[in-house]
């Protein structure tokens, strides 16, 4: 199945974005229900010094498979890439619920892995919601697929009590029913994509089969590439082990929670207030104030009090989607980068925590922010090449 070539329509056509949204939400709830409940399931297993592998293992494995899925969408299209990602999602859900009711920590290790690799195909479903709308609407089409990011997670938070229900009758603690429960949203999310009729941006078939090495030559992509590379590795390096200080400055499970909820707020909460603002002034300005917000974010992190953690929370997951819109939106000028682009963003993040519990155990938490803080000025550079 190949993509169709024709042209995006002249306005936001909701009826034919609605699959990859309702799609987003669903893979979102996927993820709340299940992988962010990993470390949990490893540890009621019995082995509570692997609790950090499954993570490690699914940022490894979207790594891996953002590329390939970026090129089988190109040769292939959208639809059956996303699809079958969606579906490898499934699957790994379903893998990971058996390894945990089981108590097989290799097979749910094996189910985490997968889980990873579809990430690094579904994620690119922004791209897919670009390509269907004129390139003035991309950023206002984009902050409302993070929108539908909300609704997921919401949807998951409201069905805990059916969850902990549908735990109790098949025999398992609520985290490993939550694969289940992911393996059923994922499963749906593919079958959504059977309703979906994709669209390319114009030119990109032009650029689509170019190799990497000539693609990542076309003035605007190494910027752009940088900026969210640099933005997602932030990102999920503070949002991972932030929560460890909150735990060394006293705060509870609740308080852990609450700040980890506004850091979502930020993320996904103000798209339909970004993605038009980026629309209207450009996306030098996105990667500007996001860089701003991203080194704020970290130096407000060291701060005492436990306020401070939760306006650093914020801060970081609103810098975030600021630059995540805006180079979302020029990477979507770049077919043939994209899958290697988010590849490195997972690569970032994998390095960044792997490197910040280090400098943490050597040397503290406050160095580590400060060293986030110097980073996060990298999209400056974006910025003022963006457009040359």
């Amino acid at each position: 199945m190949t993509q169709s070539a024709a042209a995006p329509p002249a306005s936001l056509d909701l009826k034919r974005l609605f699959p990859l949204y309702v799609a987003q939400a669903l893979a979102t709830g996927a993820v709340n229900v299940s992988t962010i409940l990993a470390a949990l399931v490893v540890g009621n297993l019995g082995f509570p010094s692997l609790v950090g592998l499954p993570s490690t293992l699914i940022s490894a494995a979207a790594a891996l498979s953002a590329g390939l899925f970026g090129s089988l969408m190109l040769s292939r299209g959208r639809r059956l890439g996303l699809g079958l990602a969606f579906g490898l999602g499934a699957l790994g859900a379903v893998v990971g619920f058996a390894g945990g009711k089981l108590g097989l920590l290799p097979v749910f290790l094996l189910g985490a892995a997968l889980m990873g690799a579809a990430q690094g195909g579904y994620q690119q479903a922004r791209y897919a919601v670009a390509e269907s709308v004129p390139e003035a609407r991309r950023g206002t089409a984009l902050g409302a697929l993070m929108l539908m990011s909300v609704v997921g997670s919401f949807l998951m938070t409201g069905f805990s009590r059916p969850i902990e229900a549908g735990a109790a009758w098949l025999g398992a603690t609520p985290e490993v029913f939550g694969w289940l429960l992911g393996g059923v949203l994922l499963g749906t999310a593919a079958v959504l994509m059977l309703a979906w009729r994709p669209l390319r941006a114009p030119g990109a078939a032009a650029v689509a089969r170019l190799p990497l090495r000539e693609a990542f030559a076309l003035p605007g992509v190494r910027e752009t590439a940088l900026a969210l590379a640099t933005a997602q590795g932030l990102m999920v390096t503070l949002m991972s082990l932030t929560p460890h200080r909150a735990h060394d400055m006293g705060m509870d499970h609740a308080g852990i929670a609450a700040i980890i909820s506004g850091h979502i707020a930020g993320m996904f909460g103000f798209g339909w207030l970004t993605g038009p603002l980026i629309d209207r002034v450009g996306v030098r300005p996105g990667y500007v104030a996001g860089a701003v917000l991203l080194a704020v974010a970290a130096l407000t992190a060291p701060l005492p009090g436990h306020a401070w953690l939760g306006v650093s929370m914020f801060l970081l997951g609103l810098g975030w989607n600021l630059v995540n819109v805006s180079g979302s939106k020029e990477m979507a000028r770049f077919p043939a980068a994209q899958g290697v682009t988010d590849g490195l963003g997972y690569v970032a993040a994998g390095v960044g925590t792997l490197l910040g519990g280090v400098v943490i155990a050597k040397a503290g938490f406050p160095l580590l922010a400060y060293l986030c803080a110097a980073l996060s000025l990298l999209p400056l550079w974006s910025a003022w090449r963006a457009g040359r």
